[in-house]
């Protein structure tokens, strides 16, 4: 650790890495994660200790055991299949849709870069669904004068 690199106490670790401050004793106990620099009052953690928290977190969330994990920290030769580890996921495309009712159980959803028709033609369609997609209770309705 160079004298320019952060300093983190053991909250402020806790809160960038998302554990708590038991989390990372129990890394360290463990020797998952490396001690502290320093000693009492004094003792802090780099940005090593971050990286080497998200790396047990990610291959953890993989559903690697803590034995396993242990090994290939303790093995610089050895690593874990990158294929296991979580992939971050693509941010949601968000798009805005209109939803029209046409008859009971039926919907027509339009994109919003979609030019609607004109309302004439909305009704006509709605129309047509109405005919053609009989509600329960008119179907029951018809069954029952046949």
């Amino acid at each position: 650790m160079t004298e320019s690199s952060p300093r983190y106490a053991i909250g402020d670790l806790a809160d960038l890495a998302g554990v708590s401050r038991r989390t990372i004793r129990y890394y360290v106990q463990e020797s998952l994660l490396p001690p502290p620099y320093g000693v009492g009052r004094g003792n802090h953690y780099g940005p090593e200790h971050l990286r080497r928290i998200l790396q047990v977190k990610s291959w953890q969330e993989a559903g690697r055991s803590l034995d396993e994990i242990r090994r290939a920290l303790g093995n610089p030769a050895a690593t874990l299949p990158t294929h296991a580890l979580p992939q971050p996921e693509p941010p949601l495309h968000r798009t805005a849709w209109r939803r029209f009712e046409l008859a009971p159980g039926v919907e027509l959803h339009v994109s919003h870069d979609i030019r609607l028709p004109a309302p004439g033609k909305l009704h006509d369609l709605a129309a047509w669904c109405r005919l053609h997609f009989p509600s329960s209770s008119t179907k029951e309705h018809d069954d029952a004068n046949d």
